[in-house]
């Protein structure tokens, strides 16, 4: 019996869950299969995802296919009805050692083909089943998942249901035991992670959880993943103003830079709001950097509303843009504006925003020039500053390390050292 092969696509907890699905199928004895955790951000990823079920498919013609993730939970008959899967399971059911005992060793054709059940319903995460995951320097622990809010634009509340966080306490032992293995990085994610604590007795927020791991765990490096910048707290704010294990960047769900279209996206923050919160990250933490999702071509997105976004890179000194141009998904509110952009101009949106990004990414690295920085190797010749930025070696490291050096120069994107 051959051992069960893993595809993941989209976000780094789909790629966390991946890592706890490996050890659920083995303990279950799961063989002979492959599994594809898919995503579901934009139709082009549920059609990724149907491509690489037939490319699996064709390449393994007699393992079981089982597809799972949140283009299954949001549409699970669609891809029950592809000839080339063998089972869909939920968000849910994927985290739940029952599911795999089913597929696992004792299986003899009779589990249900489809187990996708609501997950409106689920209100607790499974961010215990593993000690984080990622290379030999740095370990992702999920302590959120879910997401309570509504943007128009977004299906993903639909695949991971409500916010419902990991205890504090949970994630403070996973941390310590990380620690332990060597890791000299930990990154905090989850779906919407500002919002952790809300559900758990004295709605403590991240900034407290953060603070907390700080002071009870010796973590060299702690950094966390995209927030909601509307939603940072007093003692997140704190944190980045005096905890210099805190890394120095922020990831921003900003999503646009006109007021018109946040409010029609139905984000709870306006242009204002991000400018003012980087300001005073940037002036608590001088270096600070900082990342930002936006979305080119939301419906009824005139010239002057795209120029906002374009702006909001400079006003807000943005250094990593990830772009989205926008993408219609069935059963969002956005989905119903009759006013559409057409797609020639999305792209070419896209692409000025993009080119905007790689500007922000030019200064910021020749502003390095010289700077003593340290870097956490991620092989021997390349690892990532504090701001995270690439680094490449002149001579090799050892992988893991947290190394000091000065920045000589840069290629590309990458800073040398």
């Amino acid at each position: 019996m051959s051992a069960p092969k893993f595809t993941t696509l989209g976000c780094r907890l789909n790629a966390y869950e991946t890592e706890a699905m490996k050890a659920l199928a083995e303990e279950a004895g799961v063989g002979d299969a492959v599994i594809v955790n898919t995503c579901a951000v934009t139709n082009e990823a549920v059609a990724k995802a149907r491509k690489e079920i037939r490319r699996l498919r064709r390449e393994n013609p007699e393992a079981r296919v089982i597809v799972t993730g949140c283009a299954a939970q949001i549409d699970p008959e669609s891809f029950a009805a592809m000839a080339e899967v063998d089972h869909v399971i939920g968000n849910t059911e994927k985290m739940a050692p029952a599911t795999w005992a089913g597929l696992g060793r004792d299986f003899i054709g009779e589990t249900e083909r489809v187990m996708v059940n609501d997950i409106m319903s689920v209100t607790e995460t499974a961010g215990h089943l593993i000690d984080g995951f990622g290379s030999r320097s740095r370990a992702y622990v999920q302590v959120q998942n879910g997401c309570d809010h509504r943007c128009t634009f977004c299906i993903i509340p639909y695949g991971r249901g409500n916010s419902r966080s990991v205890p504090a306490g949970v994630v403070v032992d996973q941390v310590k035991r990380l620690v332990q293995q060597g890791y000299n990085e930990v990154v905090l994610t989850g779906v919407d992670l500002t919002s952790w604590g809300a559900d758990l007795p004295g709605t403590p927020r991240l900034g407290d959880l953060v603070m907390r791991l700080l002071r009870l765990t010796d973590v060299p490096r702690l950094r966390i993943s995209s927030i909601d910048s509307i939603e940072a707290d007093e003692n997140l704010m704190l944190a980045i103003a005096t905890e210099p294990r805190l890394m120095p960047h922020l990831h921003l769900s900003l999503q646009h830079g006109d007021d018109l279209i946040l409010k029609r996206m139905k984000r709870r923050h306006l242009r204002d709001d991000a400018i003012r919160f980087t300001e005073e990250a940037r002036k608590l933490r001088p270096g600070i950097t900082f990342g930002a999702d936006i979305i080119a071509g939301f419906p009824t997105e005139t010239e002057a509303h795209f120029e906002n976004s374009l702006k909001l890179v400079e006003d807000c000194d943005l250094t990593w843009l990830h772009v989205f141009p926008y993408s219609a998904r069935p059963g969002t509110p956005a989905a119903r504006i009759p006013s559409k952009i057409d797609g020639t101009v999305i792209k070419e949106r896209a692409a000025r925003l993009r080119a905007a990004g790689d500007r922000a990414v030019s200064r910021h690295l020749a502003a390095q020039q010289g700077r003593a920085h340290r870097v956490l190797t991620e092989a021997p010749d390349m690892g990532r500053t504090e701001q995270f930025t690439e680094v490449r070696f002149a001579a090799a490291q050892p992988v893991g390390q947290i190394v000091p050096v000065t920045i000589t120069g840069q290629s590309g994107t990458q800073l040398t050292a």
